[in-house]
């Protein structure tokens, strides 16, 4: 079988892709991922192959110029897909109409139009049998669809788009054509020759790493679970490491996309180090050379600064985490059984720390309650109440009993069959 793989160039979600990309090649599946020629170093460094397709389109860099995008995302996911987490009684058609409106232009076209008519070039050069695009990638959807191939999204957290679809769908009013998402993708269905389906947003099916007890998922989509294995790129295990913390471990990050991007934190490091430096811990703190230097080198005694260490092995030695509720952090963390704090900015970050918090696994601090003493009092709680770790190993179980990646590689030829 032969496995198209396919995102919009951002490296948390090409890493949360790689492991099942791995999979299929070693069952004996020809695997590629096409991408923007700018992002094909990031797929070959992880020993996978790239396509180069379309032009170069710095995504964050036309976010970070718009400052109702950033608005919109700070207390959770961007209009209008935060209604996927409202009561479906209190959502309404216009507000979702009016969402889809803003974003296909502002978001959706921005990371897809580059890459549209280069990937169905390729599909139909190649010849998938299957296409696998991160969520947003529609022009995964496209190019199979141009193809002829079954395809899936990858999904690595709640499905917002899948549930806001759902209710679009259940309260657009009879006869109203009215609908932006669908008249975009309709105009490469009909420039293509084939009808628009609802599949060219969520998908023929859907490949979730979310575990059950976490997920949002939409009525009348077939979900596929894969069991997250933790990938941050390549990586060396200091010696360090290797030796047992003389006094509980705690791991402070912010991420890949923050190290990248600058994307923003709901927590200043100098509050947090501040306010841990009078707990009797160990503080690991992975940060760039930015926050180094407004440091100043004036560390206490029990703070490690390190530009970067590979997570799961990190996370292996601690007794809690606190993180920003990036789905990478927040996942592997749940995979070793540890407790987290998790203190989300933007986008898909609060509603995971909630259902971190929900599931007894950790606490949730949104942007508006952080400071230092609230952090220094929840890792406390999290330390002491032997309940979170208890939760935290339940979780850690519940993910350890989805499919692994090799054992979902032998049955996607027959669900691409289907």
């Amino acid at each position: 079988m032969r496995v198209l793989f396919t995102t919009y160039p951002e490296k948390a979600h090409f890493l949360a892709m790689a492991p099942l990309a791995w999979a299929l090649r070693a069952a004996g599946h020809e695997v590629v991922f096409a991408v923007q020629p700018a992002f094909c170093p990031v797929v070959t460094q992880a020993g996978l192959t790239a396509v180069p397709i379309g032009g170069d389109r710095d995504l964050w860099q036309l976010m970070n110029r718009d400052l109702n995008w950033i608005a919109a995302g700070m207390n959770g996911l961007p209009v209008p897909y935060d209604a996927a987490e409202w009561r479906p009684q209190d959502v309404t058609w216009s507000y979702l109409r009016d969402g889809y409106a803003a974003q296909v232009p502002r978001w959706h076209k921005m990371s897809n139009v580059p890459m549209v008519p280069a990937l169905v070039d390729f599909a139909r050069h190649w010849r998938p049998d299957l296409v696998i695009w991160e969520p947003t990638t529609y022009a995964g959807a496209v190019a199979a669809r141009a193809c002829g191939a079954a395809h899936a999204r990858l999904l690595f957290s709640v499905d917002g788009f899948g549930v806001t679809r759902e209710h679009y769908l259940r309260l657009k009013p009879d006869g109203s054509g009215d609908d932006p998402l669908a008249e975009w993708l309709d105009g490469y269905a009909r420039a293509y020759g084939f009808p628009y389906g609802e599949d060219l947003a969520t998908g023929d099916f859907t490949i979730t790493l979310m575990p059950p007890s976490m997920r949002l998922e939409a009525e009348g989509l077939r979900y596929v679970p894969l069991r997250y294995v933790p990938y941050g790129g390549p990586a060396v295990v200091p010696g360090w490491l290797r030796a047992a913390p003389e006094r509980p471990r705690v791991a402070f990050t912010t991420g890949i996309s923050f190290a990248e991007h600058g994307a923003g934190s709901a927590v200043s490091l100098l509050d947090v180090l501040g306010a841990l430096s009078e707990l009797d811990v160990e503080l690991v703190a992975t940060v760039g050379d930015a926050d180094r230097e407004r440091l100043g080198g004036k560390l206490p005694g029990n703070v490690r600064l390190v530009r970067f260490v590979p997570m799961q092995a990190l996370v292996a030695t601690c007794s809690a985490v606190i993180h920003h509720a990036g789905f990478g952090t927040l996942a592997t963390t749940a995979l070793q059984g540890v407790p987290q704090l998790a203190m989300p900015f933007d986008g898909d970050g609060p509603a995971l720390a909630r259902r971190i918090a929900a599931q007894g696994a950790g606490l949730a601090l949104l942007a508006a309650q952080v400071s230092g003493p609230t952090i220094r009092d929840r890792l406390s709680r999290l330390l002491r109440e032997p309940a979170f770790g208890v939760a935290a190993g339940r979780l850690r179980q519940e993910m350890l009993d989805m499919p692994s990646p090799n054992e979902l590689a032998g049955d996607l030829a027959e669900l691409a069959g289907r």
